[in-house]
Order: C-alpha cells, then sequence, then structure tokens
C-alpha cells in the first residue's frame, strides 16, 4: 500500500516508517524538520520504497495515497511550548489538511492524538470515555486544546462521512529515533547517566507515568489501520505505572551508574498521574498489548544512544 506519513522525521514517524517499509509498502514522508531530523529521514531513505517531501503541514497539499498517518506536531513540552501558536496550528491547521487528502483520495486516516487530551485527570486510570481536566488557558494548552480540537475535526469528518478517520491516543512512549534535546525524562535520565551528571527530577518525583516502548505502539497502530470498522478513540500505552523516583533508579541500574538526583519545581499543569485503561485495544486488537517491559525498553534505547550518539541530536 501508500502510505503518506507526516511528521515522518520525528520520533514515532521514523518507527512507524521504518516498519512500514520493512513489509514492503511505498512511503511518502512529509515533514519540515520543525522537531524532526535529517538523520531521522536518512534512516527511511535507505530504502527504494520511499520518497521525502519537505512541506509545512499548515499549508494545504495533494498527495494520493491508500492510508495517512498524520503525526506531525512536536509532541515535547519545550518544544511545543517554543512556538505555542504554531504547535496550534500545526494541530488544527495540519489535521484539516490530512482530512481533506483523505476524502480527495479516499484514504484512510490514522490521526496520533495524546494523553494530553486527558490534562491533569481527576479519574485514574484513564478510559477513553473520560472527558479530562484540561487548562485552556495555561503553557501546555497550545498542545492539550491543539489535540482536541484535532479530534473533534476527525469525529466530525467521520460523522459527515467525508473520512474515516481513526484516533488513537498515545501514551508516554520511548524508544530509539527520539531526539537527545527533546525534554522528555526517559532522554533526560538516559542521557544525564551517560554523563554522569545529576538526574533532573520535577516536583518531589512522585507523580507517575506509563512507558510504552515504541515497537509496541506501532503494532497497536497499524492494527488499529486494519480493523474492518472504525473503533473511535483507543488509548495506546503500557499500563504499567512508575514514579519517576522509580524510573531514575531503573535508569540508573540499566546504565550502570550511580547518578543523584536533582530537584526542580514542578512545572504548571504538570499532570500528577498518568496511567491508560487499554481495556478497549485488549478487546479489539487481537490481545494487543504492550511486550516490551521498562528494563528491555530501557536497555534498547540505551543501546541506540550509544550507538548513534549524533543520530538523536537536532
Amino acid at each position: 500500500m501508500r502510505y503518506l506519513v507526516t511528521g515522518s522525521a520525528g520520533f514515532i514517524g521514523t518507527n512507524l516508517g521504518l516498519r512500514l517499509l520493512r513489509e514492503g509498502h511505498t512511503v511518502i514522508g512529509l515533514d519540515n524538520y520543525h522537531s524532526g531530523t535529517a538523520a531521522n529521514t536518512a534512516k527511511l531513505a535507505a530504502f527504494a520504497g520511499f520518497s521525502f517531501v519537505e512541506h509545512d503541514v499548515t499549508r494545504p497539499y495533494d498527495i494520493p495515497c491508500d492510508v495517512i498517518c498524520n503525526l506531525a506536531c512536536p509532541a515535547s513540552p519545550p518544544h511545543y511550548q517554543k512556538d505555542p501558536v504554531y504547535t496550534l496550528r500545526i494541530s488544527v491547521l495540519g489535521t484539516l489538511h490530512a482530512l481533506e487528502n483523505a476524502e480527495r483520495h479516499k484514504a484512510r486516516l490514522l490521526h496520533a492524538s495524546t494523553s494530553e487530551i486527558y490534562g491533569d485527570p481527576h479519574v485514574h486510570p484513564q478510559d477513553e470515555s473520560y472527558l479530562g481536566n484540561v487548562n485552556s488557558i495555561g503553557p501546555r494548552a497550545c498542545y492539550d486544546e491543539g489535540k482536541r480540537a484535532a479530534e473533534t475535526l476527525c469525529s466530525d469528518f467521520v460523522r459527515l462521512g467525508r473520512a474515516d478517520a481513526r484516533l488513537v491516543r498515545i501514551f508516554n512512549t520511548y524508544g530509539p529515533h527520539m531526539r537527545g534535546d527533546d525534554g522528555r525524562v526517559v532522554t533526560n535520565f538516559l542521557l544525564q547517566a551517560l554523563a554522569g551528571k545529576a538526574l533532573t527530577v520535577y516536583g518531589d518525583g512522585q507523580q507517575t507515568r506509563s512507558f510504552c516502548y515504541i515497537d509496541d505502539l506501532v503494532e497497536g497502530m497499524l492494527r488499529v489501520l486494519a480493523l474492518t470498522h472504525n473503533p473511535g478513540p483507543i488509548n495506546l500505552g503500557n499500563p504499567n505505572e512508575f514514579t519517576m523516583l522509580e524510573l531514575a533508579t531503573a535508569v540508573n541500574r540499566v546504565v550502570g551508574a550511580s547518578s543523584p538526583l536533582r530537584f526542580e519545581p514542578l512545572p504548571t499543569d504538570d499532570p500528577k498521574q498518568r496511567k491508560p485503561d487499554i481495556a478497549k485495544a485488549r478487546r479489539l486488537l487481537v490481545d494487543w498489548q504492550p511486550q516490551v517491559q521498562l528494563t528491555e525498553g530501557l536497555a534498547k534505547t540505551l543501546a541506540y544512544l550509544k550507538a548513534e550518539p549524533i543520530a538523536h541530536q537536532a
């Protein structure tokens, strides 16, 4: 099949593109390197089935395809807060243009939504029926509300019969091809431990996250696309929950380091708990569930960071 992957030079886009190319599909990558890297594109370009279009998704495009994977958007707080107006434009206009392209070419669309649409949740764990607790005027709102608006667009296109747009709500994911400066906790901790620096912990370190290895996420995304019906929003993530202090201990163990901790103030609106309820995914996606647990995933990510110290930089 012919896949169009927006945000192809990003972390998830690269891993998804590599999986599709290895399976023999044609992949067209679309990116403007706002937060993706040329090194990631080079990985994809090693395959004959890959072609690349440098383009800003806030502007319309017309690219024939069978499937669109709409992944274009900076996903880490330092990146999406750097230009919050542009982040919101990417989320809304980028999704609108992907939907219009899907409608034009009768392509199925997979939209990468996020657990951030749940905000700082009052319900734990979060299932797809939870409507969220989001601060619409906070520093994270450009991303949180942008992704919520993008879900609205996708849902309206589905209701109107204009496109088969499928929503996956992605919880914390990590693995190879992440940028070293993305500001997310797994890469922060691994690179700090490798450099012999203190691990930066925000707040008291008791806030929780659940960490999904990228291969498990990609498998779930492809299973959502393969369904014969549109399942509505579906959580994809690993339900095993860890505090930041537990993650720091795991990273030190995997790296073989004894890095101390440096505590910093908790960022505004940073969620206190984050854990997906994946009952819907388990039920619909042929018994899908994460296979790679934290210690193994950290070791795989560490191996990548050691093997390609330049590739994961901006």
